[in-house]
């Protein structure tokens, strides 16, 4: 940046104006393309963290995410928020969080990876759920036979949960809170428990689940409709893997 080319105070109102203006995050290249001369990043995360500054104390805050900087209303703000709009978030069943939670925490994985740990068929409308909601893609296939589908967590996940990257996911059992926090009930919470057990308990008995017959059973496509009631990565080590880049 050359000296005085930008006046500090402009800085901050441009960049102020387009992140509350913007509807997506936006990253620190595309901050600097806001003006006209080489604005050094340094010079532009503290002005970010002046901005920050700012607005501590106000309904918005200033955060930074895997994609970018944005303005976000704070949590505690969200009950009045919610009164403008009739329409209710999207709920997602038991099964949808446990698919998602496995992903997330054991990524890259197949679809038997989930089922050796879930214990029950995961069914294609899960997994287009999670894909559809875009918090899970293809990243690869595990190279043996039938070359399955490796699946991982996206940067729209991070993003939605106020993350800059995949070692800031909370503890296993808080995941589904966090995602809807007023639709899981106290059952679900205790299954989520249940399931973080037994997903370590496979770890560290070599990946076998800690309960032989559960990989016998199977569920219907009836049931596995029912369990998708939405409307509408780690660096873990994967053998015989081919991962794209």
């Amino acid at each position: 940046m050359q000296e005085g080319a930008t006046d500090l105070g402009q800085l901050k109102t441009v960049l102020e104006t387009a992140l509350l203006t913007s509807p997506e995050p936006m990253s620190l290249g595309e901050l600097r393309k806001l003006f006209d001369e080489d604005i050094a990043a340094d010079s532009v995360l503290h002005v970010l963290e002046e901005l920050r500054a700012d607005w501590l104390g106000r309904g918005v805050e200033l955060v930074n995410v895997a994609s970018g900087w944005r303005f976000r209303a704070k949590p505690e703000m969200q009950t009045f928020l919610d009164r403008l709009s009739p329409q209710r978030p999207p709920k997602y069943s038991r099964a949808v969080l446990e698919t998602l939670a496995i992903i997330a925490y054991r990524q890259p994985v197949t679809r038997g990876d989930i089922e050796d740990v879930r214990g029950v068929t995961v069914s294609t409308n899960i997994v287009k759920a999670l894909e559809t909601r875009g918090w899970i893609e293809v990243i690869g296939h595990r190279e043996v036979p039938g070359r399955p589908a490796l699946y991982a967590t996206t940067r729209q996940l991070l993003d939605d949960l106020n993350l800059r990257s995949i070692d800031e996911l909370p503890p296993l059992e808080d995941i589904g809170s966090l995602l809807e926090p007023n639709e899981l009930s106290q059952t679900v919470d205790e299954e989520l428990a249940a399931r973080q057990a037994r997903l370590f308990d496979s770890d560290a008995r070599g990946g076998a689940p800690d309960n032989p017959s559960a990989t016998a059973r199977t569920s219907s496509p009836e049931a596995d409709a029912d369990l998708v009631t939405a409307e509408g990565s780690l660096n873990t080590r994967v053998p015989d893997t081919e991962v794209r880049s």
